[in-house]
C-alpha cells in the first residue's frame, strides 16, 4: 500500500496530502484503519483527534477488527477486478469502510457503551447510507460491492466469506423482541437488491439472487431467484 500510495502522489500531487495523512504518516495498517474510521466518527462536534484516540482504543482491546479489515481487502483485490490500487478499498469503498466502522461499534456495543456505538452508525448511515445496527454479528472476508442501500438488522449473523451485493437488506418481518433478523451462514451470496426477512437461515455456499424475497429457509448450496425466491 505504501508503495502504492507514494506512486499515486507521482501521478496525481493534488491528493499528496490526502495520502500522507491517510497512509504515509501512520506506522501501520491499524494506525491507519483508525484514521479511516474516525473520519466517519468525527463531525463539528466530535474533534478528529478524541474520535481517533477512541477508535484505537477499540482496536487494541479487539485486535480482530484489525484482522478481519485486512481479510476483507485481500477477498476484494481477489474477487473485484476494478480495484486499481491495494489501498482503493481502504480509502475509497463505501461498503468497505462502513463495514469497518460497524466493527468498531459492535465492540463499543459489547463494552457497553451503546451510544457512542449509535452515534457512529449514524454517521455511516449519513456518509455512506449503509445501515448495519451496531449489535449485529459480521464475521471476516466479507466482499461488500458498492454497499449503498445495504441494511442489517440487529441480531442477524453473517458469517465469514460472505456476499453482499447494494441494496440488500436483511430485516425482520415486524417482531418487535427476541431473535428476529436471518443468520446467513459461510460463503452465501446475496445479490443486489435482495430482500431476506425473519429469523431464517441462508445456508452455507447458497446463492440469493438480485431483487429475490425470501422469507423461508435456503438450504445449503441452493440457488433462490425472483419475487417468490424460487428454487432452481
Amino acid at each position: 500500500m505504501l508503495e502504492a500510495a507514494h506512486a499515486a502522489i507521482q501521478r496525481h500531487p493534488l491528493l499528496a496530502g490526502y495520502y500522507r495523512a491517510s497512509l504515509l504518516e501512520h506506522d501501520g495498517f491499524a494506525s491507519a484503519l483508525a484514521g479511516v474510521i474516525a473520519r466517519t466518527l468525527a463531525s463539528e462536534h466530535v474533534p478528529f483527534e478524541a474520535a481517533r484516540d477512541q477508535v484505537r482504543e477499540a482496536l487494541a482491546a479487539e485486535p480482530r477488527i484489525v484482522d478481519a479489515a485486512l481479510d476483507d481487502i485481500l477477498v476484494l483485490l481477489r474477487e473485484d477486478a476494478a480495484i486499481p490500487e491495494p489501498f482503493t478499498p481502504l480509502l475509497y469503498f463505501p461498503g468497505y469502510r462502513a463495514l469497518q466502522c460497524q466493527r468498531v461499534a459492535h465492540a463499543w456495543w459489547q463494552f457497553g457503551l451503546t451510544d457512542l456505538a449509535s452515534y457512529l452508525q449514524y454517521r455511516v448511515a449519513c456518509d455512506f447510507a449503509v445501515d448495519i445496527h451496531p449489535a449485529a454479528r459480521i464475521g471476516s472476508g466479507i466482499f461488500i460491492d458498492h454497499g449503498a442501500g445495504i441494511v442489517i438488522g440487529e441480531t442477524a449473523v453473517v458469517e465469514d466469506g460472505v456476499t453482499l451485493f447494494q441494496g440488500v437488506t436483511l430485516g425482520g418481518t415486524g417482531k418487535l423482541d427476541g431473535d428476529r433478523h436471518p443468520k446467513v451462514r459461510r460463503g452465501a451470496f446475496l445479490g443486489a437488491g435482495a430482500l431476506v426477512l425473519g429469523n431464517i437461515e441462508i445456508g452455507e455456499g447458497a446463492k440469493v439472487g438480485a431483487g429475490a424475497i425470501v422469507t423461508k429457509p435456503v438450504a445449503p448450496g441452493d440457488t433462490v431467484v425472483g419475487p417468490t425466491a424460487r428454487v432452481r
